[in-house]
């Protein structure tokens, strides 16, 4: 058995995010077109005398570190479908924005699942980890795979999609957390009494995708939980704003939020998209990267 195992795992941006009518079981059905982008936590496990998380780095002290912790509840379930005990130090590198909308717990669920798979060299299959990611939560298996991919269902079920080129990014870091929970009772709200659409993935954003082309993909970006989410938290649109007046080709809010968004033409645009909004004092810091990224990666 290896000392310790360390796998590096992406953020997520949702360049597409289509929700339907609330489920009887309180999901939503979703098309949920995924990009893996560069800004990585390293989940590291080592042998224990039983099961312990700790974390460092950015708003660490936001994250959870007792049984509830996605990345607990991971090695949990691997060692239970092995009959191992779960007797592991979870070490979480955090660089991904906590409850900031980039999937930072699905991440580090995922990093968990592959490393003590590693570890404890159980020899689940490819299939086998994806079917315990869905099992953690509707984005832990795109954060297994990374690239890009639609999810359906909840979002767990995925199909890996083409991309033809590279995509610069800012991401705008907000101060606190928004509950993405709470986000979807606000979607529930504000779209009660109304007809909500099927959600299907949108053929002018798969085209962009393909093509590599920024400017293309910017025109068809959408996220149907940004207004739910800047009815919670409306200093947002302040936010949203200087990054689009510093020249980003489109802004958004990324996933749940409070995390935003914004595409740019190329690195030397990020910079000053980046720059701008450090400025501006809508965030609380503003973070470069560039998408697709690998998923979970044994280091």
């Amino acid at each position: 058995m290896s000392a310790s195992v360390t796998v590096r795992v992406p953020a997520k941006v949702n360049v597409q995010l289509a929700v339907g009518a609330a489920r009887p079981d309180g999901f939503h059905d979703l098309a949920n077109v995924f990009l893996a982008v560069g800004l990585y936590d390293d989940v590291t496990v080592t042998p224990a005398d039983g099961l312990r998380v700790t974390c460092s780095g950015p708003d660490a002290a936001q994250v959870p570190l007792d049984a509830s912790n996605l990345a607990a509840r991971a090695a949990t379930a691997l060692a239970e479908r092995h009959g191992i005990a779960p007797d592991v130090h979870i070490h979480i590198a955090k660089d991904i924005p906590v409850a900031g909308g980039m999937a930072g717990g699905s991440a580090d669920a995922a990093g968990a699942l592959l490393a003590c798979d590693a570890l404890w060299s159980t020899g689940a299959t490819r299939e086998e980890l994806l079917a315990l990611c869905a099992e953690l939560g509707s984005d832990v298996p795109f954060s297994l795979v990374g690239g890009a991919a639609l999810g359906v269902g909840r979002g767990e079920q995925l199909t890996p999609v083409e991309v033809g080129g590279t995509f610069h990014w800012v991401f705008a870091v907000a101060d606190g957390g928004l509950s993405t929970p709470a986000v979807y009772r606000e979607f529930d709200r504000l779209t009660a009494g109304t007809q909500v659409p099927e959600p299907a993935a949108s053929a002018a954003l798969m085209a962009a995708l393909r093509a590599g082309d920024p400017v293309a993909l910017a025109a068809a970006l959408g996220n149907d939980l940004q207004a739910p989410a800047l009815s919670l938290r409306p200093s947002l649109a302040g936010t949203l704003a200087a990054g689009t007046a510093a020249g980003a080709l489109a802004a958004l809010v990324s996933g749940s939020g409070p995390t935003t968004a914004f595409l740019t033409e190329d690195e030397a645009s990020a910079r000053k998209v980046a720059d701008a909004l450090t400025a501006s004092g809508t965030c609380r810091t503003a973070r470069i990267a560039v998408s697709p990224a690998p998923g979970a990666t044994l280091r």
